[in-house]
């Protein structure tokens, strides 16, 4: 794949970045995917920021003597600070909250009904085993009364 040298000023050194073949494209449209940087002088302080701003001279698009202004893009605006307030804009955090809420709220009440219904099986399966007990006490009842008739029966006859 053929490698393409994009920056030309002399503080800047060429990264080169694989790709497809040049596209007959705009300028602005472009230069998206192609950055050049400078590495920092010595002397001069080093900005930490990670994304460098389209006023650094040293936009991909930039050539000696062509200003940023000229490809479209605005000079001095730091994209991640415009990205942030039209995404912050584009955003209402009111029903996201709202609906965090009712959420929370839902949560509550199914997770008291969960533990009401465990609650309410204990107490079934209690009266279950009760049940059962008291039915085991009846046929036993009723088999004792059985064998007592018998031996009336046998005694009368």
């Amino acid at each position: 794949m053929p490698s393409t040298m994009l920056a030309r000023s002399p503080q800047a050194l060429p990264v080169p970045v694989p790709g497809k073949a040049p596209q007959n494209l705009p300028m602005h449209q472009a230069s998206y995917s192609r950055v050049a940087v400078s590495p920092p002088q010595a002397g001069s302080s080093v900005n930490s920021s990670a994304v460098p701003s389209l006023s650094s001279g040293s936009y991909a698009g930039s050539t000696a003597g062509e200003s940023d202004s000229s490809n479209g893009a605005a000079s001095g605006v730091d994209l991640v600070e415009l990205m942030n307030d039209r995404l912050g804009s584009a955003v209402n955090p009111l029903p996201l909250d709202r609906s965090l809420a009712r959420q929370a709220q839902t949560s509550g009440a199914l997770n008291a009904k969960q533990q009401e219904l465990l609650e309410l099986q204990a107490l079934a399966q209690r009266r279950l085993k009760g049940a059962r007990a008291n039915f085991a006490d009846g046929m036993k009842a009723a088999k004792e009364v059985k064998r007592d008739l018998d031996w009336t029966q046998k005694r009368v006859s």
